[in-house]
């Protein structure tokens, strides 16, 4: 039997560069030797991406926000029974684009019931969690200015400043209650600088015999 692999996510606010860093960490695990499954939230799985058209859609954004928590529960159960726990069990790394803590940070900023979203997490990931999360951190109208720059906005990165800050705060939260699995890194440095603070967390906690940078 393979030796189960590692779950590594990035969570963070609107333009901190997770799909970049993503993309970076899976680039760096893969010429280390490392099996590598990227994906992402909402979303990953054919039926999971199905219903990430609608949640970032204006109709989705509509919704309430335990409405909103309760879509995102079932694309993440689809997403973790036929892509995520597959491919751990198979011995391959996972590096996700967000996972649960963003539906905490931005449901549970908006409103939604601690308990409501505690249990929508039982019920999508039962005792799955990640081994290590990146929290990419920086002021939300930095971060409003880069998605900006990148693309069109969809319908939560078109929020208000005060409402990205709540997020924030409830990202650090997360971070602060949870400090062996979540890491705070400084996303207003450059690119380069932030995937280097991150594979030097990623070197000490999960491939601690590496020797090469």
């Amino acid at each position: 039997m393979p030796i189960r692999g590692r779950f590594i996510t990035l969570e963070g606010g609107e333009g901190a560069g997770k799909s970049t860093q993503a993309r970076a960490l899976a680039q760096k695990l893969r010429a280390r030797g490392k099996d590598v499954l990227m994906t992402r939230e909402p979303g990953g799985s054919p039926w999971a991406e199905r219903l990430r058209a609608a949640l970032i859609s204006d109709a989705g954004k509509a919704l309430s926000p335990v409405e909103q928590a309760v879509m995102f529960a079932a694309a993440r159960a689809d997403h973790v029974d036929t892509l995520i726990e597959p491919a751990l069990a198979e011995g391959r790394w996972v590096v996700c684009d967000r996972f649960c803590d963003s539906t905490e940070a931005y449901q549970g900023s908006a409103g939604a019931p601690d308990e409501t979203m505690s249990l929508l997490r039982t019920v999508a990931v039962g005792q799955l969690a990640p081994d290590l999360t990146f929290v990419l951190d920086l002021p939300p109208e930095v971060g409003r200015t880069r998605a900006e720059q990148r693309s069109t906005l969809d319908a939560f990165e078109k929020d208000g400043l005060s409402v990205q800050a709540a997020r924030r705060n409830a990202f650090l939260k997360i971070a602060a209650r949870e400090p062996a699995r979540c890491v705070v890194v400084d996303a207003t440095v450059s690119q380069d600088e932030v995937a280097e603070a991150m594979w030097a967390v990623v070197r000490e906690r999960l491939l601690p015999a590496l020797t090469v940078a």
